[in-house]
């Protein structure tokens, strides 16, 4: 199947291989929806998802996460690691090239048309090929840091000592201090490779004309209105039968912010697939079970899998609230709500109830440990003991949400009232609440995290003290010296049966202290229609489409 769908390819993009404007088989495009502008194709700025997704079509960085959530090669061929775990030697494959773009300089060493082997579709010979180098990624990464370009990713270069470009190959990372994390922080899309400004056009504008290496470059970008990427021909990677990838011609990307018009463009037909799981049409797709309803069982295929994501409500634990600081009262708060019956009807069964630690279990540390069961006797029985010991006959607490998480605190607010705490909810836009976290205003406030790498320490790193908000990202100003101790332990281990050991130390005495209250560990959950062949998920929820195709 896959090979005949492969001519049919080959055959219509001869029609059009002079003119890339030519209309070409819808069969061959590949369309979703964003509910927000993309802000950049600057992989420096590839903070959130829809950036992130875009970025991953057009760019390519030394390493990245297989499926499994293992790095692998991207653009390196192989690295070693010093013993010491400071030095990070990268050799870099062959023949990998740039995206043509007329805003490379004319210079020795130009891939021309004539010379190009791997060039399936001609273009205008004022467009250029460039070789990729490890000048090129020295440039990338270092470009992360400048305060001029102001990247949202420059902390991932925050412990990089110094980056050297050995030769044309070899590029060369020292850290200041052993992260046995590094090569997962190098799979984020900050660490795309782009061209050496150098080589560029004085007005090249990598923000709305992106080189990468992807399989993908940019054609047409319509702010707020729509996005097309067109295959790129010089792309190095083949499937298993030798054949060049990727297999679509094109991506199209529209930017619809309301979720029900972009649940009916799918289920017309106009679009091939939708991401996640919204309130307005999660009863139409879905039983309460998590299944898909008879309807849609001939015309769309669900996938889930788990997701680094935990959905929790964090505490506050240096607030002056009398509530915040028993550790009692905040045990019966993580007893006194079933988790499980909440998933299933109020997330139709898209999800796990976080019953273990804040380490979500598709990472090698998480499930380990047993967190709270729902357990109301016991909630009651611990608020009765808070009451008597404190004299506070009406324990009350606000969880600050924003709008689409108002069912799950309203499901926590019902649930609590029956144990004795009344809770208040305060809702307020995502941007006000994230402020608020930030500058510690909030008492409760629900809250995610999402894994930046897939790495443990990662999710830990919201409880060291040296974190502590707005200078770092723990939010509840978790502090204990046991947890420090461990938390700097791991970072300087190599070994990482060793760290995982650690890694659910540090869980369990989150858990103990009751320093939040984990509600759920997300899947992420696709929607794809029958005519999409090759589209997976994986545990970071990345759009890969290097491999996918479509059929009638």
């Amino acid at each position: 199947m896959k090979s005949l769908f492969w001519l049919a390819i080959l055959s219509f993009t001869c029609i059009s291989c002079n003119n890339d404007s030519v209309e070409i088989d819808p069969t061959t495009v590949f369309r979703y929806n964003e509910h927000a502008n993309i802000t950049s194709l600057d992989p420096a700025f590839s903070k959130d998802q829809r950036n992130i997704w875009a970025c991953n079509l057009i760019y390519n960085g030394l390493v990245k996460l297989d499926n499994d959530l293992e790095v692998v090669p991207d653009l390196a061929d192989s690295w070693l690691v010093s013993d010491d775990g400071l030095k990070y030697s990268f050799i870099l494959k062959e023949g990998i090239y740039f995206h043509e773009n007329t805003a490379f300089k004319a210079e020795k060493g130009s891939l021309s048309q004539a010379d190009s082997t791997k060039t399936t579709n001609s273009k205008p010979s004022s467009k250029k090929n460039e070789k990729v180098t490890a000048a090129d990624f020295k440039y990338a990464l270092e470009r992360l840091t400048d305060p001029n370009i102001a990247s949202p990713g420059s902390w991932v270069m925050g412990n990089v000592s110094t980056i050297t470009a050995i030769s044309k190959k070899e590029l060369v990372i020292e850290l200041k201090q052993p992260f046995p994390a590094f090569l997962g922080l190098l799979t984020m899309k900050y660490c795309s490779v782009i061209p050496d400004v150098n080589r560029l056009n004085a007005d090249y504008d990598q923000r709305s004309n992106p080189i990468g290496t992807g399989p993908f470059y940019k054609k047409r970008w319509e702010e707020n209105v729509k996005l097309v990427l067109r295959r790129n021909s010089n792309y190095h990677e083949i499937d298993d039968e030798g054949k060049p990838l990727p297999y679509l011609e094109a991506v199209a990307i529209t930017f619809k912010n309301d979720k029900q018009s972009e649940f009916l463009e799918f289920a017309q037909g106009n679009l091939d697939f939708i991401n996640a799981l919204d309130p307005s049409y999660k009863d139409e797709l879905l039983t309460t079970q998590g299944e898909l309803k008879p309807a849609y069982v001939s015309s769309v295929n669900m996938i889930k899998a788990p997701f680094l994501n935990t959905e929790y409500l964090g505490l506050q634990l240096d607030s002056k609230t009398p509530e915040l600081q028993s550790l009692k009262l905040r045990t019966a708060i993580n007893l006194g709500f079933d988790r499980k019956q909440m998933i299933k009807y109020l997330r139709n069964n898209i999800g796990t109830p976080a019953n273990s630690g804040f380490i979500p279990a598709g990472l090698p540390a998480g499930g380990k440990i047993t967190g709270y069961e729902y357990d109301p006797s016991l909630a009651r029985k611990l608020v009765s003991e808070y009451k008597q010991e404190t004299g506070d006959e009406n324990p009350q607490v606000t969880i600050s949400t924003n709008a689409n998480y108002l069912d799950l605190c309203e499901y926590i607010q019902k649930e609590l009232d029956k144990v004795g705490i009344k809770v208040d909810i305060d809702v307020m836009p995502p941007s006000t609440l994230r402020q608020a976290r930030s500058a510690g205003q909030l008492d409760v406030f629900r809250s995610s995290w999402i894994a930046d790498y897939p790495d443990a320490e990662n999710y830990l790193s919201l409880f060291y003290s040296k974190n502590f908000s707005p200078n770092g990202p723990n939010y509840t100003h978790f502090s204990d010296p046991a947890y420090d101790a461990l938390y700097e332990q791991a970072l300087s281990n190599p070994n990482s049966k060793e760290r995982q050991k650690l890694y659910v130390q540090m869980d369990s005495l989150i858990i103990a202290r009751a320093a939040i209250i984990p509600l759920y560990y997300d899947q992420s959950v696709r929607f794809i229609s029958k005519k999409v062949h090759g589209l997976g998920t994986n545990g970071i929820n990345i759009l890969d489409l290097t491999r996918v195709y479509k059929t009638n």
